[in-house]
């Protein structure tokens, strides 16, 4: 049918989510997408991900600690726009599946009538030939 997102829950401790939550505004994005993006590097990386402090990447200087990770800023118009599209996406998906399904029934209910009350039209083309034709007008 479609990948459809799904939801996981945890606990954790107060500071934890204060931290969080300070990382989250840092970037300016939501809590969720803190967790969005943490668990999709985990699952790009087969689970070997590893949480460094960016002091201690490579023995790095400040100046190395500032250009990685990149950052970019994104208007936050952008994201929503974004989100609204993703969310519009999932609509139609939707509805598209359920047209699939309509026309489904459709193709089985006509299926099973067996052709019982189906009339071909060149069927009726033949029978006009014999009858004088009429023009309105």
């Amino acid at each position: 049918m479609g990948n459809k997102n799904k939801t996981i829950s945890f606990r954790v401790n107060e500071d934890a989510f204060e931290t969080l939550r300070e990382i989250a505004e840092e970037r300016d994005i939501s809590l969720s997408a803190v967790f969005r993006d943490y668990v999709e590097t985990l699952v790009a990386h087969d689970g070997q991900v590893q949480v460094v402090p960016e002091h201690e990447i490579n023995g790095s200087t400040a100046s190395d600690a500032e250009s990685f990770p990149p950052k970019v800023e994104v208007p936050k118009s952008f994201v929503r726009e974004h989100e609204r599209l993703e969310l519009e996406a999932e609509h139609l998906r939707e509805q598209l599946d359920e047209y699939k399904r309509y026309v489904t029934k459709l193709s089985q209910q006509l299926d099973e009538d067996d052709n019982e009350d189906v009339i071909q039209l060149e069927d009726l083309d033949n029978e006009e030939e014999d009858e004088p034709s009429f023009r309105l007008g």
